[in-house]
């Protein structure tokens, strides 16, 4: 099934299922996450993240919901942006979210941003409860990503958006060629020097060149309920905002 994603998990030779799985992982790499992330994208992500929240600028959301929330920065750039009353932040790593705990406490912003320990795909929130649901480069590790985004559209109201980024495959020569030297070859060496989990910067880009992107992925929201999905590429295809209206 192309809306599979539990078979790329990112320890073949262990037991356990993508979802514990990929917490085992982001507990083991999250005091170094950040660092990778800016190195891996060359700070490219910090312009994607930006261009991503200011998506909804035009529904002026007050109450959002950041599934996948990691270390926390999307919702602390959404809040700075947006400025809502109250951004929620979810994720099934304890590691991740310390981090998250940490950024929050020295920010002062204990009132304005609150993270849980929960499972991305098994939202434990009211339905029509939230103005907006962002996720940023979480979708791809969803066990189901079909029940993930049924359950975003769930706790979503009426008229409110989910604005999903995610890494996705160029096409175009050389840019397709360049991306799968990048991120097959440098990316896991890379990771393997700094986080000391040589599996989990191999798993990023297997996980990548596995996962539905651009058209398939607004298919997939369209049948879990979504009215519109617009399919909005950056930097040659390395990475799509997808903007999803209820």
């Amino acid at each position: 099934m192309a809306n599979d994603t539990s078979t790329i998990k990112p320890y073949k030779t262990q037991a356990g299922g993508k979802k514990e799985q990929v917490t085992d992982m982001f507990n083991n790499i999250s005091s170094t996450y950040d660092v990778l992330n800016r190195m891996m994208t060359m700070g490219i992500d910090t312009i994607w993240r930006k261009k991503a929240i200011r998506s909804l600028e035009s529904i002026a959301p007050q109450l959002i919901l950041d599934v996948a929330t990691g270390t926390g920065d999307f919702a602390l750039e959404s809040l700075r942006i947006l400025k809502p009353k109250k951004i929620i932040g979810v994720d099934i790593s304890s590691g991740m979210l310390k981090v998250a705990e940490e950024k929050i406490r020295k920010k002062g912003l204990e009132d304005r941003f609150e993270v849980q320990l929960g499972d991305s795909e098994k939202l434990q929130f009211e339905d029509s409860t939230f103005d907006a649901v962002t996720v940023a480069f979480g979708v791809r590790n969803f066990e189901n990503l079909e029940q993930g985004l049924s359950d975003i559209h769930r706790v979503l109201k009426s008229g409110g958006k989910a604005i999903i980024l995610e890494l996705s495959n160029p096409t175009a020569f050389p840019i397709k060629q360049f991306n799968h030297f990048y991120f097959h070859k440098l990316t896991p060496a890379l990771g393997r020097l700094i986080s000391k989990d040589k599996n989990a910067y191999s798993y990023l880009p297997e996980s990548v060149a596995n996962f539905p992107d651009g058209a398939r992925f607004a298919a997939i929201t369209q049948k879990v309920g979504f009215k519109e999905t617009r399919v909005k590429p950056q930097f040659f295809g390395f990475a799509t905002i997808y903007e999803c209206t209820k």
